[in-house]
């Protein structure tokens, strides 16, 4: 178990950028699949654990901002409980590690909560994302209970947004185990496989690495869909298969990385040729990563050099930069470029994309550009993902040429032999460093080349 220090020193951090009151951490609760006993594997809440440690359900924490105190309220696991799961640490060894010096039963957090609100001190929630939290707070503090607090959500994201070198070095981790798994796909991949096989194979080297998924795995060959979790279909000679896949570690740091390659041995020219300007759309926001970057900017960038190299394909025409600034290159890149990365796949998302991937400024309305989860200058210590794609999504394309959209810009009739091609991405890691960016985790296959030889 990881000493106290770490916790104290954040919780003091915390506490020093919030005036005045008390500040409420909820830890999760088990999640039933279909009966109580029967649950879905136990996730910690990520900013309970950063603060606390405590990676067991059933826990709160109170910071007390105005007497300098910290207390953990849980129980103790019952006999009957032991029963079941063997001797586990008790709720003083759980605060002696996190170094908090008070302890109280569950039970005494609703009486401590109100007692706060009737006598008028602050108190400082984050945003419930899941309905036990919901309801918990509902049942201590009634209808009244106060809104998210603003000054508490900028303090958490601000002290969760850099990455200690300690932090680092768990998600190299993660992505280490994630590039296994991407390996391991391109080389068992082949025809007659079904896509549920692979899933099978990368998940398996996930739960062997010590932790775990850090989302559900994307394993398909309808890469036209971006979150696509069927893992149905037959991989056939031809196709592309597409596996966005990540590893959590046994501390829950994430990897996340994509990769597509053909279900055959090489890419035919026409998927070489989306392949490359992926590539090069990747390789120019890359080049683009240092501290005082707007990411925006990057991916404004790589968005350009994903029009360029569909210009150049006869996809699109006209002027790249018009096409980009009226967003015309969205039908085949819908998404955003990348988002933050560290205790969650998506880093802090439950905390709101608006204040933390934007620091409170107003998100397009565009589409394609409105999904962009990050959009603020970069600082040294942020751990992000780069993931530009060309989609090829027929519905989309029928519905815009119907209405006249982006005829300037587009070349549906050239588009209309790539019905059926999928979509291909490409995702890595990088570490925001003072002077440029670093990527996290060993290579992984990037270049055709490079992918066909993984496959061989």
């Amino acid at each position: 178990m990881p000493g106290s220090q770490p916790f104290a020193e954040r919780r003091n951090r915390l506490k020093a950028q919030v005036a005045s009151g008390i500040l409420l951490l909820l830890g999760n609760e088990e999640s039933p699949m279909n009966y109580a006993d029967n649950t879905f594997p136990f996730r910690q809440d990520s900013s309970f654990l950063y603060f606390t440690g405590v990676d067991r359900p059933g826990f709160a924490a109170v910071l007390d901002l105005d007497e300098d105190s910290a207390t953990l309220f849980g129980d103790d696991r019952t006999l009957d409980d032991l029963v079941w799961t063997g001797p586990q640490p008790g709720v003083r060894d759980l605060a002696d590690a996190a170094g908090i010096a008070r302890t109280a039963p569950a039970s005494a957090l609703k009486e401590h909560l109100c007692r706060a609100q009737a006598s008028g001190r602050p108190l400082h929630l984050l945003p419930p994302y899941r309905a036990e939290h919901r309801l918990r707070i509902l049942e201590a503090l009634g209808p009244g209970a106060p809104q998210p607090s603003a000054a508490f959500i900028r303090a958490v994201a601000e002290l969760r947004i850099r990455k200690s070198p300690a932090e680092i070095e768990e998600i190299e981790r993660a992505v280490a185990t994630s590039v296994r798994m991407h390996l391991e796909a391109m080389a068992m991949a082949r025809p007659g496989m079904r896509e549920a096989e692979i899933m099978g194979r990368v998940t398996e080297i996930a739960l062997a690495g010590g932790g775990g998924l850090s989302f559900p795995v994307i394993a398909t060959v309808r890469g036209g869909v971006l979150h696509n979790h069927h893992y149905g279909n037959t991989l056939e000679s031809g196709q592309l298969f597409l596996l966005d896949a990540g590893a959590e570690t046994a501390a829950h740091y994430a990897g996340d990385l994509s990769s597509t390659f053909p279900v055959d041995r090489a890419f035919t020219p026409r998927q070489r040729d989306i392949h490359d300007v992926v590539l090069a759309a990747f390789l120019a926001a890359e080049g683009a990563l240092r501290p005082g970057a707007d990411f925006k900017d990057i991916h404004l960038l790589a968005c350009r050099t994903l029009a360029a190299g569909l210009k150049d394909l006869g996809l699109m025409k006209g002027d790249v930069a018009d096409a980009v600034d009226q967003g015309a290159h969205a039908l085949f890149f819908p998404c955003g470029l990348g988002h933050l990365m560290g205790l969650d796949v998506h880093d802090m998302e439950n905390l709101g994309e608006g204040l933390v991937g934007h620091e409170g400024r107003p998100r397009s309305t565009q589409f394609g550009l409105k999904s962009l989860r990050l959009a603020r200058p970069l600082q040294e210590g942020f751990v992000l993902t780069v993931e530009p794609g060309v989609y090829f999504i027929p519905e989309l394309a029928r519905r815009w040429r119907s209405e006249g959209r982006f005829t300037d810009f587009i070349d549906y009739e050239a588009l209309e032999a790539y019905e059926g091609f999928g979509g291909l991405r490409i995702e890595e890691d990088f570490l925001v460093t003072a002077t440029g960016a670093r990527r996290l985790g060993p290579p992984k296959p990037r270049t055709a080349l490079e992918i066909e030889a993984a496959r061989a």
